[in-house]
């Protein structure tokens, strides 16, 4: 638009204006203009536009020059200019239409295929998607999109979409409730618990599982707590041993539990397994002629792993719901770790690791070794479905540093070598940590997250003074255990600790989800001190200890109740609460 059409538009824009508040004015002041002006105006801006804009540039830029010319060459009528001019209008109109439409899912595509375009959108996308037109709120809101979210990040997965009315109010409630605890967890808000030790015994070995603990004691006792339900009074679990010599039965050495099986090994070489769901009593037993050196469940299948001498044996129940041995294996070295493989399908699959071999034991297969270096005794072993992850120490004259080696199952070969460290690697988790992560603990003190896709360390944290002992993450924090006794709870994200707990023992469990924790501290000695002198005191400060944090409730955890003033009143308790009272929970 040159300078003459715009002082043409100007001057007419403003003679409307004028005239318009000249109307306004003889109306009453109640009265609104009416749609003729409003459209007149329009009408002027419009033509004001189509004069200098309308045209294509090429002729915007010789209009000058063909101005006069064009204006005595033609001199149409007043009604053909007029007539051409509302047609201009009129596609004028049509075109700003068009602009503010929304085209594509308004009129051509369907609302299922335009529903398979937005299951692509995070939920800030559909927030901002939302607000575009009222279609778009509309397939923005829809309770399928909403409804995948929840499952995509980790919400009432167990739903399905026909539970709820309004997915996108669950997800918010959610996220509120995620939130809140997140904030006990950086705040330590929340209840903590002592489970009920067995009297004069000392704690051999923990385990937990979604909140169900198993403990197994020097006194040859099981016992089995359900935290979700804060019913600390945990049953025992018999063995089925022979009462004519109590207090005589051999030590626990292992336990292990999922969602529906228990299972504890003994220092005599036997092996009990309970149906948590049918009762106390155990649904199999098993012996070997030797000391069981590893023991591993099944996280999800009925399937159990145990390594005695230098035999690994593999039991699972057939159809009919029979125990047997579905596998068989001969190794040549005494093992240290054993783990079973999830989801492997039909066959059950294991890796064991015995001084500097590790072996992969697949059932109807012969055990294969997948790493095997002289002088190379490995340290730590974890798996995941398809990765197997050790720490191995360094030794000889080549001296390369202690590593952790990354390992696929499927093609049985290195993946990745991560790490350089003085100290030996003494634990390592790579089933419970987000993708491409993983977390392990060593003795130089130090709790390192490994990158898997650039086999680089992410992160290395100062943690224990006496060595890392376990150590778990997930998507924004780290809760590390040591030798010293010492848990600590870390927000890795802003490389800094939230809070710790001391305990007299070294840490050997930690088991944690969105809202509780679980950590044992079993002693090194398994001997029973004299119960004459001071039982209450000597046997506190020896036996062991296992907690329960709970931060889903808004309580703060120094000032949790004990866990008999939560039982009933006919319960007899383990040992004198009223002794207790003069040593209120010190730090031993």
């Amino acid at each position: 638009m040159d300078d003459q059409s715009l002082d043409e538009f100007r001057r007419r824009w403003q003679e409307e204006l004028a005239q318009a508040q000249a109307q306004r004015k003889r109306r009453r002041p109640e009265a609104a203009p009416g749609r003729g002006e409003q459209a007149s105006g329009y009408l002027a801006l419009a033509q004001g536009l189509l004069e200098g804009a309308g045209r294509p540039p090429a002729a915007r830029a010789g209009r000058a020059e063909r101005q006069d010319a064009a204006s005595r060459s033609r001199s149409p009528p007043a009604r053909e200019g007029a007539g051409g001019g509302e047609q201009l209008v009129d596609q004028l109109i049509r075109d700003l239409n068009e602009m503010d439409d929304v085209p594509f899912f308004d009129i051509q595509l369907p609302y299922e295929l335009a529903i398979n375009i937005f299951q692509y959108l995070d939920r800030k996308d559909l927030g901002r998607c939302a607000q575009v037109s009222k279609t778009w709120k509309v397939i923005a809101e829809d309770e399928v999109l909403w409804y995948r979210l929840c499952q995509q990040e980790g919400h009432l997965p167990q739903s399905s979409i026909s539970d709820y009315s309004c997915w996108k109010l669950i997800f918010q409630e959610c996220r509120a409730k995620e939130h809140m605890l997140r904030t006990n967890w950086k705040n330590r808000k929340g209840a903590v618990s002592e489970l009920e030790p067995v009297p004069d015994a000392v704690l051999c070995d923990v385990r937990s599982h979604d909140g169900v603990v198993i403990a197994g004691y020097t006194s040859g006792d099981v016992r089995v707590w359900d935290t979700r339900t804060w019913d600390y009074i945990a049953p025992f679990l018999e063995s089925e041993y022979e009462e004519d010599e109590p207090g005589m039965q051999p030590y626990v050495s292992f336990v292990r539990i999922n969602s529906s099986l228990a299972v504890a090994a003994y220092e005599d070489g036997f092996l009990n397994i309970w149906d948590l769901r049918t009762g106390k009593y155990p649904v199999h037993r098993f012996e070997h002629d030797a000391r069981i050196q590893a023991l591993a469940l099944s996280q999800k299948d009925a399937t159990v792993a145990t390594a005695s001498a230098f035999d690994v044996v593999m039991l699972c129940p057939n159809e009919e719901g029979y125990w047997q041995i579905a596998a068989e294996f001969e190794v040549q070295k005494l093992v240290d770790y054993l783990e079973i493989v999830p989801d492997t399908g039909r066959y059950p699959v294991a890796v064991a690791t015995a001084g500097d071999l590790v072996y992969l034991l697949k059932a109807e297969d012969s055990a294969r070794t997948l790493h095997y270096v002289y002088g190379q005794p490995v340290t730590c072993l974890d798996v995941s479905a398809n990765q197997a992850a050790f720490g191995v120490k360094s030794l000889g004259w080549v001296y390369e540093g202690n590593k952790i080696l990354v390992y696929s199952l499927e093609a049985e070969r290195c993946l990745s070598k991560l790490g350089n460290a003085l100290g030996d690697f003494t634990c390592v988790n790579l089933r419970d940590s987000p993708p491409n992560l993983m977390v392990s603990g060593n003795m130089d003190r130090r709790v390192r997250i490994h990158d898997l896709r650039t086999d680089k360390i992410a992160l290395s944290l100062s943690a224990h003074q006496l060595g890392v002992s376990a150590v778990q993450m997930d998507d924004w924090k780290i809760v590390s255990g040591g030798e010293e006794g010492l848990v600590s709870v870390w927000d890795y994200r802003m490389n800094q600790k939230l809070w710790e707990v001391h305990s007299r023992h070294p840490v050997r469990h930690i088991s944690f989800n969105s809202h509780s924790l679980i950590t044992a501290n079993v002693p090194y000695e398994r001997v029973v001190r004299n119960a004459d002198l001071d039982n209450f005191t000597t046997h506190r400060r020896h036996r062991g200890l296992i907690h329960a944090y709970e931060f889903a409730v808004d309580q703060l955890a120094f000032q949790s109740a004990l866990p008999i003033c939560r039982s009933s009143c006919d319960t007899t308790a383990g040992y004198n609460y009223d002794l207790a009272l003069a040593f209120p929970y010190d730090n031993i």
